[in-house]
């Protein structure tokens, strides 16, 4: 039976709402590889900023796909990121949208020249 996404109340998409972030999703895989630092992730995934990775990362916290772990209460403070048990289920649904983003590659928008462009 395939759940009723448009929904509200059902669970995929509620599931969908929190992943929905390209971010988050990034994140998870930087993650896969084990805890990280905030410098860490910030250098693994380039384009997000120190305050899109910090707001993400306490997202995620929040929803339980994260842990954060201070490793040293004095200035300068040391937190380190993993994945939770629940974070780590997603490594599997993450690779079947892999296989099938290699499987299926974005076509490539034409092209149009500045001879089309106002002809009309």
């Amino acid at each position: 039976m395939i759940p009723d996404v448009l929904e509200e109340a059902c669970a995929t998409r509620q599931a969908l709402e929190r992943l929905g972030s390209k971010w988050r999703i990034l994140l998870v895989y930087g993650l896969l590889a084990g805890p990280q630092r905030h410098s860490e992730l910030r250098r693994r995934v380039p384009g997000i900023t120190q305050k899109m990775l910090t707001e993400t990362l306490r997202g995620m916290e929040a929803d339980g796909l994260v842990h954060r772990e201070v490793l040293k209460e004095r200035a300068p403070q040391h937190v380190e990121y993993s994945l939770t048990p629940l974070g780590k289920t997603l490594q599997e649904p993450l690779a079947a949208i892999c296989t099938w983003a290699t499987a299926n590659p974005p076509n490539l928008p034409h092209s149009t020249t500045s001879t089309h462009e106002g002809s009309h």
